[in-house]
């Protein structure tokens, strides 16, 4: 009889009539321990092939449960839920959806748990995210749900955990799981966040997005780990039925004529350190080479507090915060985010307009109670840096203002995604403000290449 166990993130496969043709192409010898071993990832892999060589064997690894889940309140999903559903059921039960922000990505996943009935877990980025999924699966089951993270620990049939938790302990618990739900997965490929995907034997996988490609290409490694995109919809396909109705305007500022000479003056002293060093900014590479050569030098150094100055006066010339004031004056009447890229513009903001901010400083009780009253109408107005970019729900919202960003595609799509959450009558409107002749007009060019702005 050969044994199939779970060995801290691995399978391993032992016995004493263990034959060349039964053995499965996954596994490799372990000279340590004189045994087979493969990753759990491979569980479903490993278990079918024993099975077709028709081996005797006990399936010592899996120790997930089947589970009789119901449903407190089922509604009618969505017609691309349904679709969405069927389209992961047909392919294997594994692979990446792909909805906008605001399309019920979260209900998507409560559909096929309660369907498939098989214990779960729910990996998310952020212990923001994590809460909210404690709260979404409590009501949808009504029965106690694990946390780990956060400071807690105790995993239960279904459990919701953080990216950096599952890293952790995945190697400990990684068969107690039949499903793993990766929420906004892009996260998923880098390097230390794939051992939550491949410490696990959990044969059914749902990754769930609204932007899978990153920056470096890494999305290709998604399949391998959780399946391929199995349904894809954009903003453009949902809006004014399933997301609000929106618009996307572009705002363009001058600077003053102190700020474009000091602008001017800064750039000058960057690029010519660039040029001298052969720097080649836009390779592969090109940026950390920056970082080493400024760090060798006085004259790197000096360049490089001049980098970051001529980059502060763009993102927050005196000019976008005047236009910002016009902005909050015509939309005083309705929920709006102010977004930018660093914290400190977010402090000046908030105290130039006595508004609320944001950032990843702000206290997890503190953001909680502040969001929940924008929500209510309480607090009109949200200043914050990046941390609202991904998963916080903020449904109230229908003004979303841009100051400053990366030319990240995924960041900019997903700061229109907290603004499109459907109600009656509601038309979002995202404005992006941009410092012309700077550098920010190439950085906005490449963050608006999605059909969401066309």
């Amino acid at each position: 009889m050969l044994h199939l166990d779970f060995d801290r993130g691995t399978l391993t496969l032992a016995g004493a009539d263990l034959e060349d043709d039964v053995l499965p192409p996954a596994m490799v010898f372990d000279r340590r321990v004189r045994c087979w071993r493969a990753p759990a990832l491979r569980y479903r892999e490993v278990v079918r092939h024993l099975h077709r060589s028709g081996a005797p064997f006990e399936d010592r690894a899996r120790a997930y449960p089947e589970l009789q889940l119901t449903q407190r309140w089922k509604r009618q999903p969505y017609p691309h839920q349904a679709e969405a559903a069927e389209a992961w059921w047909k392919t294997g039960r594994r692979g990446v959806v792909v909805l906008p922000t605001g399309a019920g990505k979260t209900h998507l996943a409560v559909m096929l748990i309660a369907r498939l009935q098989r214990s779960a877990l729910v990996i998310t980025p952020t212990l923001d995210l994590m809460q909210q999924w404690l709260t979404v699966m409590s009501n949808a089951f009504g029965t106690e749900i694990g946390l780990v993270g956060g400071g807690e620990h105790n995993p239960l049939p279904i459990t919701v955990t953080t990216y950096d938790s599952a890293h952790l302990h995945m190697d400990r618990f990684g068969n107690r799981f039949g499903l793993l739900v990766f929420d906004e997965c892009h996260h998923l490929p880098s390097p230390s966040y794939a051992f939550a995907a491949e410490a696990a034997i959990a044969p059914f996988r749902l990754g769930l997005t609204a932007t899978p490609e990153r920056e470096d290409g890494a999305e290709v490694r998604s399949e391998a780990l959780i399946g391929p995109i199995v349904y894809r919809r954009e903003i453009g396909e949902l809006a004014g039925e399933y997301l609000a109705d929106y618009d996307t305007i572009t705002l363009a500022v001058a600077l003053g004529e102190t700020e474009r000479d000091e602008y001017a003056e800064a750039r000058a002293i960057y690029r010519d350190f660039v040029a001298r060093q052969g720097i080649r900014l836009g390779s592969p590479g090109g940026w950390n080479q920056f970082l080493m050569m400024t760090s060798r030098s006085e004259e790197g150094r000096r360049a490089f507090l001049a980098y970051r100055r001529q980059k502060a006066i763009a993102q927050a010339s005196d000019a976008k915060l005047e236009l910002l004031g016009e902005l909050l004056t015509r939309h005083r009447r309705d929920r709006v985010l102010v977004f930018t890229h660093d914290n400190e513009t977010v402090y000046r903001i908030s105290r130039r307009f006595l508004v609320p901010a944001i950032t990843h400083q702000t206290k997890v009780r503190e953001r909680h109670e502040t969001l929940e009253r924008f929500n209510r109408g309480e607090l009109p107005i949200l200043v914050t840096s990046r941390v609202l970019n991904e998963g916080v729900d903020v449904p109230a919202a229908s003004i979303g203002i841009v100051l400053s960003g990366t030319g990240s595609v995924r960041e900019h799509v997903q700061r229109l995604g907290r603004i499109l959450r459907r109600a009656e009558g509601k038309r979002a409107t995202l404005y992006e403000v941009v410092t012309e002749d700077t550098a920010e007009t190439f950085v906005s060019e490449r963050r608006r290449r999605h059909s969401a702005y066309r």
